[in-house]
C-alpha cells in the first residue's frame, strides 16, 4: 500500500491545514509547487510555498527510516535541488507515520557538510489539531492515543459530518487507507461506509494501481512459467524423467538463467551436464 501517496494527495488538496499544523500559527496564503526537482529529476512527497514568509515547506512523508541512498542524504539532497531551484529558504519535515521500533536520524554528517530537518512522529502527536481541521482528519487516525479505537471511531465521525459530498468521500478514502497502518481491516471497514470509501479518487487510484502492479506480477510469472514448461520438455526429451530435486532448483531460475538454460542445454551429453551448468551459472538455487 502506497500511504505516502494518500498523504500527498492530502498536502497538496489541504496546504494551509498542513502548513498551520507544522508552523503552529495561521498562514495566510500557501501554493503548491510542482514537486519533480531539477537536475536528473526526483520527486519530493510535497513542496508549499508560503508567500508572504517567502519560505518553502518541503514535506516527506515515510513508514520506515530506512532506504537507498540513506534517507538523511535523501533530505539534503532534496533541500540543495529545492534551494536551487527557487532560491529561497527550505524548511523540511519529515513525517513518520508509524513506529518502527528504529531510530529516526535527523541529519546528515560528512566531512564537511552539516544537515538538520525536522522530524514529526506521528503516533507521539496530540490529536486535537487533525480532529479539528478537516484536511488533516485522516491524520488523526495514527495520533497519540490511549484508546485508539476511540479515537478511530471520533475521526469516522467527524468525517461523516463533512457537509460537502465530495470532500466527504475523498477524506473517508484518506481515512480508510491510513487506518489499515493501524487497524485491523474489519473493525475499519465497520466505521466508515465501505461505498463511499470505494467512491473515493484516491482509494480508486491506490486500487488501480495496486491492480496494474499485479498484472505485471502476472505478466512476468505467466513468462517464467512458459520458460520452464519449455525447458522441462526439453530436458526430459533428452535425459528422461527429471528428479525432484532438478525440477525445484529449475523452478527457482528466473526467466533470463531459464533462457540462457534453453540454449545451453542443445550441447548437453549427459544429466552431469546440467548439474555443472546450475553449479555455474545458479549456486544459489542449491540445497
Amino acid at each position: 500500500m502506497s500511504y505516502d501517496n494518500v498523504c500527498k494527495y492530502l498536502a497538496e488538496h489541504h496546504p494551509r491545514s498542513f502548513a498551520e499544523w507544522l508552523l503552529g500559527r495561521p498562514v495566510p496564503e500557501v501554493e503548491v509547487l510542482k514537486t519533480e526537482l531539477s537536475h536528473e529529476p526526483v520527486r519530493a512527497d510535497a513542496l508549499l510555498l508560503l508567500r508572504p514568509l517567502a519560505t518553502i515547506l518541503h514535506l516527506e512523508f515515510q513508514t520506515t527510516p530506512r532506504s537507498k541512498p540513506p534517507f538523511p542524504l535523501r533530505m539534503l539532497d532534496y533541500w540543495v535541488r529545492s534551494y536551487r531551484d527557487y532560491e529561497i529558504p527550505v524548511v523540511q519535515y519529515a513525517i513518520f507515520l508509524c513506529d518502527t521500533g528504529e531510530e529516526i536520524p535527523t541529519e546528515f554528517r560528512a566531512s564537511n557538510t552539516w544537515h538538520r530537518y525536522n522530524v514529526i512522529k506521528m503516533w507521539e502527536q496530540d490529536p486535537e489539531p487533525f480532529l479539528n481541521a478537516p484536511g488533516l482528519l485522516p491524520l488523526a487516525t495514527l495520533a497519540r492515543s490511549e484508546q485508539p479505537e476511540a479515537l478511530l471511531e471520533e475521526v469516522a465521525k467527524r468525517v461523516m459530518q463533512v457537509e460537502a459530498a465530495q470532500q466527504q468521500r475523498e477524506l473517508v478514502g484518506c481515512a480508510s487507507l491510513l487506518a489499515g497502518l493501524r487497524f485491523e481491516k474489519e473493525l475499519i471497514k465497520n466505521l466508515f461506509r465501505e461505498e463511499i470509501m470505494q467512491e473515493s479518487v484516491i482509494y480508486q487510484d491506490i486500487i488501480q494501481r495496486g491492480i496494474q502492479q499485479g498484472i505485471q506480477q502476472g505478466i512476468q510469472q505467466g513468462i517464467q512459467q512458459g520458460a520452464l514448461m519449455l525447458v522441462r520438455r526439453q530436458l526430459s526429451h533428452r535425459f528422461g524423467a527429471l528428479t525432484p530435486e532438478v525440477e525445484a532448483r529449475l523452478s527457482a531460475l528466473d526467466t533470463s538463467l531459464l533462457d540462457a538454460l534453453s540454449e545451453a542445454l542443445l550441447d548437453f551429453q549427459k544429466p552431469s551436464d546440467l548439474e555443472d551448468w546450475l553449479a555455474r551459472n545458479a549456486p544459489q538455487a542449491q540445497s
